[in-house]
């Protein structure tokens, strides 16, 4: 049976997840690596974002208040001009990118880790927002939108004219 859980495992690739809190062990870390080493692969370790998408999607927090929608995430390193909201009345999307301004050798890192490149994430919202009314604000890395949901209790009173 651990012959069959061994074969799944080195067929299987690491989510994102499980490589960024480093939830697989060390040791099941340097089999994977020495397998798809033994395989021809091009793996040192530094690359894994590589093997993913082009895109990394972002992390965020979103909660409401009783007026408003509030999304928050972490784009430190991030120029405001490299960011883009887009807005609907059900969804919220964020792209930007990340860019790397250093010039190392590959052969000269030890550990890299860092993600540079572009970034996206596309959320459906859990209520009617005004598109309109939103604010977006970046402090110390963290992007916090403020997005005011649609007031559907509101009521306007409007008087005819005679023309």
């Amino acid at each position: 049976m651990s012959g069959i859980k061994n074969m799944n495992m080195q067929n299987k690739k690491r989510s994102f997840f499980d490589r960024l809190t480093g939830s697989i062990s060390s040791e099941e870390e340097y089999k994977e690596l020495k397998i798809s080493s033994a395989k021809g692969d091009k793996k040192n370790g530094n690359d894994w974002m590589e093997e993913e998408n082009d895109e990394l999607e972002l992390t965020v927090d979103v909660y409401q208040t009783p007026t408003d929608i509030i999304l928050q995430t972490m784009v430190a390193g991030v120029k405001p001009e490299d960011l883009e909201l887009t807005i609907a009345r059900d969804m919220i999307t964020i792209r930007g990118k990340r860019e790397e301004n250093r010039n190392i050798d590959e052969e000269n890192y030890f550990i890299k880790e860092l993600y540079w490149g572009k970034f996206s994430r596309t959320i459906l919202l859990p209520q009617e927002v005004e598109p309109e009314e939103v604010e977006a604000t970046e402090r110390h890395g963290l992007l916090t939108i403020k997005i005011q949901k649609v007031d559907k209790e509101k009521r306007t009173s409007i008087r005819v004219k005679s023309l």
